[in-house]
Formats: C-alpha cells, sequence, structure tokens
C-alpha cells in the first residue's frame, strides 16, 4: 500500500464514520467513495481546503466555502434525491437499495449571483430555522435534515421555528 492509498484509505475511514455516528451515509460503492475522497486530498493540497471534487473551484477559499466538503446543499440534494451532487453521501434508501442514483442538478447559484450576495447575510434572512423537537437543535436550510446530527431523530420530529 503507498503513501496515497493509506491516506485515503485513513480519511474514507474517517469520514464514513463520522457520516454513520450524524444520521449520514457514505456511497456504498467503495471504490467510486475513495475516488472521492483522493479528490477531496488532491483539492486540499492544492487550494487548502476540501473542496467538492466534483465542482470547479476559485482556488480563494472564500469564494468556495459554499462548496467545502461537506457543501452547503448536501442535504437538500439528499432530501430530494437520495445522494449529493457528486455522490459521496447517499441517503438510507439508496444504501438499502430502496432508491438508484441517478445524475441531479447542479444547486449552486452561478458566479455572478454568488457574488452578488453576502456571506453570512442571505441564509439568515431568506430560509427558514428548523428546530429538533427532541433536542432543540437548530438549522436554518429550505427544508429540516434527514435525521437530527445531535439526538438522530428522523425529519418528521422537525417543526419550523422561524
Amino acid at each position: 500500500m503507498n503513501d496515497t492509498t493509506k491516506e485515503v484509505e485513513t480519511l474514507y475511514q474517517k469520514l464514513h464514520k463520522e457520516a454513520e455516528q450524524s444520521g449520514y451515509h457514505l456511497n456504498p460503492d467503495e471504490e467510486f467513495t475513495k475516488e472521492l475522497v483522493k479528490g477531496l486530498l488532491v483539492n486540499e493540497e492544492r487550494y487548502g481546503y476540501w473542496a467538492c471534487p466534483c465542482r470547479l473551484a476559485s482556488e480563494t477559499k472564500e469564494e468556495d466555502l459554499d462548496i467545502i466538503c461537506p457543501c452547503d446543499y448536501r442535504d437538500a440534494d439528499l432530501n430530494e434525491y437520495g445522494t449529493c451532487y457528486c455522490g459521496l453521501y447517499v441517503s438510507e434508501r439508496v444504501v438499502k437499495g430502496e432508491k438508484s442514483i441517478t445524475k441531479i442538478p447542479e444547486r449552486r447559484p452561478p458566479p455572478e449571483e454568488r457574488a452578488k450576495s453576502k456571506p453570512g447575510m442571505s441564509a439568515s434572512l431568506s430560509l427558514p430555522v428548523w428546530r429538533c423537537r427532541v433536542c432543540g437543535y437548530l438549522c436554518a436550510r429550505k427544508e429540516p435534515p434527514l435525521e437530527c446530527p445531535i439526538c438522530k431523530a428522523k425529519k418528521e420530529r422537525f417543526e419550523q421555528f422561524m
């Protein structure tokens, strides 16, 4: 096993453990998933951060905050399509073989739209806030997460807070 293979395996195991502990799942196609993990490591070496391996990074961290893995679009993609844009994260239905992975559209706004909005401002004003009724966890996004990252309560246990 060469150094790159060891690095990929180490990061893969770390991401897998963290995902499962947080109610998420990595793509069960281990070979495919490890190629994505390798892409994260390449981007970390190239840019200094884990830019999504399936998107073109700007090479400026501040401009790419939305596509640093896990990206801002992951949960919406999982809710709607069962997988994130690059396919690293998948829903439980995909893991169980109840849903197939298909190509999904890009949610990231074009550069000119991203340049118009100030970081941190749009989410706090334009998205609903969801509260986990079990533990009180709050998040601002279009839909609640599939599972609470704190107590593991399912999506239906969230209520719109604001």
